[in-house]
Order: structure tokens, then sequence, then C-alpha cells
């Protein structure tokens, strides 16, 4: 498809190549998205540590029943768990996730959540900071404008790639451009109702993640059970395979 046509990637089951971080402009995210700083101010915030040491997962939260999600139809059921800004995330999407989809994009219904914790204060509390939660109301606006996953995923993994750089606007406006999503309307979701819709947005999403029993980012889940997890830049618990073609092949037997 030719919006994964600049894309490229490792489909082997070893150690992912290392991803080379382009130089960027050091512009911070103020212009555009400054309304919504004060969502700094509603999460809570944890003892910052750099980014390379901090686990993606392991959130201290009650876990309840997991809630069915609907199929659409006759389509098998596929969803990523991520953070934004999770080096396992950039893995996860780069080595399986983004490659599969190419091949089954047309026989899943696909759903990318986002895990965190909700707050006693209607906020979300994110692994890696407030600039993360950002991040993640980012691609969430994506997909809610472009629900086509060949538009939203493309773009996801465009700012996973420099994944320490989210939210710079310099990032999200190349990516944008990349690939044909209108920056004004990203603008406009992410500030709406002073920020309230994006957040609202991701205590949803992060409800879904805690229903279905996920902590850990990437979590790949096929027909709501646990296919795959990307944690601490190693496949775990993947019985069918970790392989882009292991993956292929589940969708296809559940979807025949």
């Amino acid at each position: 498809d030719t919006k994964f046509r600049n894309m490229k990637f490792d489909n082997e089951k070893g150690q992912p190549e290392a991803i080379e971080m382009p130089p960027r402009r050091r512009r911070t995210w103020v212009i555009g998205f400054s309304a919504v700083a004060f969502i700094y101010f509603i999460f809570s915030l944890r003892t910052r540590i750099p980014t390379v040491f901090r686990p993606c997962g392991k959130h201290n939260v009650q876990v309840g029943d997991a809630t069915p999600f609907p199929a659409g139809g006759s389509l098998v059921p596929l969803e990523a768990h991520i953070m934004s800004k999770c080096p396992d995330a950039q893995d996860c999407l780069k080595l399986l996730v983004l490659p599969a989809m190419m091949q089954v994009v047309d026989k899943v219904n696909f759903t990318l959540s986002f895990i965190g914790t909700p707050t006693n204060n209607d906020g979300v509390d994110c692994m890696h900071g407030p600039s993360e939660c950002l991040g993640n109301i980012i691609e969430l606006c994506a997909a809610s404008l472009y629900p086509d996953p060949k538009t939203y995923l493309g773009f996801t993994m465009c700012l996973t790639k420099d994944y320490k750089d989210i939210p710079q606007r310099s990032l999200v406006e190349d990516c944008s451009l990349e690939h044909g999503i209108d920056f004004a309307k990203l603008n406009e979701c992410a500030v709406k109702d002073n920020g309230g819709h994006g957040v609202s947005m991701l205590r949803e999403s992060v409800r879904r993640s805690k229903d279905a029993g996920v902590t850990k980012s990437c979590t790949v889940r096929l027909d709501e059970k646990i296919y795959c997890i990307r944690d601490s830049r190693q496949w775990k618990d993947c019985p069918s395979g970790s392989g882009v073609n292991d993956l292929i092949i589940a969708v296809e037997k559940l979807y025949h």
C-alpha cells in the first residue's frame, strides 16, 4: 500500500536494528498547542528518572474482568496497547504490528490503545511523565480524525521512531505532513474543550487497557486474548511466535 511505501521493517525475530535519531530543530511544543499546557497540572506527577531506565509496565492498578470488544462483523479483533514514549512500543510497531497490518488490514478490526493509570481527579498518570500523556492524546486525535489504520498507524510509527522528542511541534508537523494529516485539525482536537476532550479520550483508552488486564507496553492482543508482549526490548509470552508471518497466519486462521 502506498501509505506504507516509505516504511522499512525488520521482519526477523532477533534484536531490532539500531534506529538512527535524525537531528531535529529543538523547538518546544508551544505554538499551536500552548492551550494544552494546563493538562500538565491535571496529571499526577511521579519522581522523574531517565526514560531509558524506566520499565514500560507494572502499574499498581486493580485489574477487573476483561471487557469483550466488538469484532466489527467477521473482522478479527487486533489491538496494540502502547505508551507513546516507550522504546518497546517502537520495537513492537516496527517489527510486528505495522508489517503484519500491511498484509491483513482488510481482515482485522484494529485498535490502538494506551496504558496509564486513571487518577482520582479525572486525570491520567503516564509512566514517562506528562509529555507522554500529551503524546498519547496526539496519537488518539490522529486515530479519531483519520480512522483508517494505514494513516494513523503510519503517523504513530513516525512519531515513535523519535519517541524521545514527543511531543515536540517540529516532530508532529513533519509526521503530519508525511502522512497526509492536517496539523490544524490535530491541534483543534488536542485543545478542544480546553483540553478536556483529549483527556477524556485518554482516560477511556487507559480504562480499556486496564479492563483487558494489560499493564505492559507493548502488548498485542488478538481475538481479545494476549498474543505477544514486547518488554525490555525482548519478546515475551508469545506462544504462537513473535514473527510477522506468525501473526499473519494467526489472523488468517481466525478470519476463515
